[in-house]
């Protein structure tokens, strides 16, 4: 099979709007958490979230007049798009040489449009049916980042989107994987994309007691494998990968962050919403990704976790990666970066993905902040704190979603 390379990433979330800041901000170990400005929250339960800060798309990549018809999570996929694509050192609508035809879109989306369903709802409602927008529909199917995206750089290869909960983006990453591996594309837009700060959103999850209720603190609210955790924040963003096959990227000279190596999928078939507390269809997942790579467990010297800062969640995924690696797991660094983001959901795999990569190319290790009294149960090197310097040769990225999703993937650092 063909190898696979990262040539151009794209990222915002809490932290920042591009790649340069957002990765500075995780390698200090700042919180991209805060109180809600996009909603009214007075009357919500939960207040907070890993909100993006003054985002406005640009009008070189969409014009204004035509941004007001799609949700906020397709702009913010057009955003790091451009941002990807760009540094992977095309420009828009030229590929370099690539036929078009090989060049495609698959992203990550776990819930579409939400904001806009609920905005033209109320619409709706006050003022009747035939104030609906036109654009409705078009705005909130979750494939609509990829369509638009395709349309705006000229990809006519490969176009859709999976819909698998938190791991989306992974899921996506792993079917793009697979169509240049098997020669079927060149390249391959993907990741994840997701924005569902809403109403109906934060107050189903609230109402599922899912969500941190750490209003009067937000910077301190995500706390993965700490024992005063007591649920996720939501987070929105996006996370877009290049996937080139890594032979004619070396040949154009690309710059190559790192090789995807590994993937696996699995499920708990264990419960709609709770992990498996023994972590096994996580364990599965891991040993199938590590299998696909060729790779002994001992290889891998970083996971950035799914680490959500749930309860059961963290201890059933510390259980799985010891299952996986034996005691292997005690050596290896592990970190949640949702500390700082939030989860971003659907994206989530994407945004980690990207930190996965810039890990290995930069060999610093972003942190698990907020861990301050780790759970006994939650045993095992969690990147208190601060970045740490640290040369992987292999980093694992999970994702798990509800209805016992899993996705795991392995990257290789360039020079292996």
């Amino acid at each position: 099979m063909k190898r696979v390379a990262i040539t151009g990433m794209g990222i915002t979330c809490g932290l920042g709007h591009n790649l340069k800041e957002v990765w500075a901000n995780a390698v200090e170990g700042k919180p991209g958490i805060s109180h809600i400005e996009q909603i009214d929250t007075e009357n919500l339960a939960v207040k907070i979230a890993g909100e993006i800060k003054n985002f406005k798309l640009s009008e070189d990549i969409l014009p204004e007049k035509e941004q007001a018809r799609y949700d906020r999570f397709i702009h913010l996929g057009l955003h790091c798009t451009d941002e990807a694509i760009r540094d992977a050192g095309f420009t828009p609508k030229d590929w370099g040489g690539y036929d078009p035809e090989k060049v495609g879109c698959l992203l990550g989306v776990g819930m579409g449009g939400f904001p806009y369903i609920e905005g033209q709802h109320r619409t709706y409602l006050e003022r009747g049916p035939r104030r609906v927008s036109p654009f409705f529909i078009p705005s909130i199917i979750p494939n609509m980042a990829s369509g638009l995206i395709t349309i705006q750089y000229d990809m006519k290869g490969i176009n859709y989107t999976i819909a698998s909960a938190c791991a989306s983006a992974a899921h996506a990453i792993s079917a793009a994987t697979m169509e240049i591996q098997t020669g079927r594309q060149d390249v391959v837009i993907t990741g994840g994309t997701e924005s569902v700060i809403s109403d109906m959103t934060i107050s189903g999850f609230a109402n599922m007691k899912a969500l941190s209720r750490r209003n009067d603190e937000p910077a301190r609210a995500s706390r993965p494998f700490d024992t005063g955790r007591d649920g996720f924040v939501m987070g929105e963003g996006a996370g877009i990968i290049v996937l080139e096959d890594y032979d004619k990227a070396k040949t154009r000279g690309a710059k190559i962050y790192a090789e995807v190596v590994g993937h696996g999928s699995s499920s708990d078939a264990y419960h709609i919403t709770a992990p498996h507390p023994e972590g096994l269809g996580a364990m599965q997942c891991m040993k199938q990704s590590l299998s696909m790579a060729g790779i002994k467990p001992e290889q891998v010297g970083y996971i950035n976790a799914h680490g959500t800062s749930t309860p059961l969640g963290d201890i059933g995924e510390t259980n799985a990666i010891k299952k996986t690696f034996g005691d292997h797991a005690y050596n290896l660094h592990v970190s949640s970066t949702k500390s700082m983001t939030g989860h971003l959901l659907g994206a989530a795999g994407g945004v980690e993905t990207v930190f996965c990569a810039m890990a290995l190319h930069t060999g610093d290790l972003p942190p698990t902040i907020n861990l301050e009294e780790q759970d006994p149960e939650c045993d095992l090197n969690y990147v208190p704190n601060k970045s740490i310097k640290a040369s992987p040769d292999y980093a694992l990225n999970n994702s798990f979603g509800f209805g016992g999703t899993n996705c795991s993937l392995i990257l290789k650092r360039e020079g292996v």
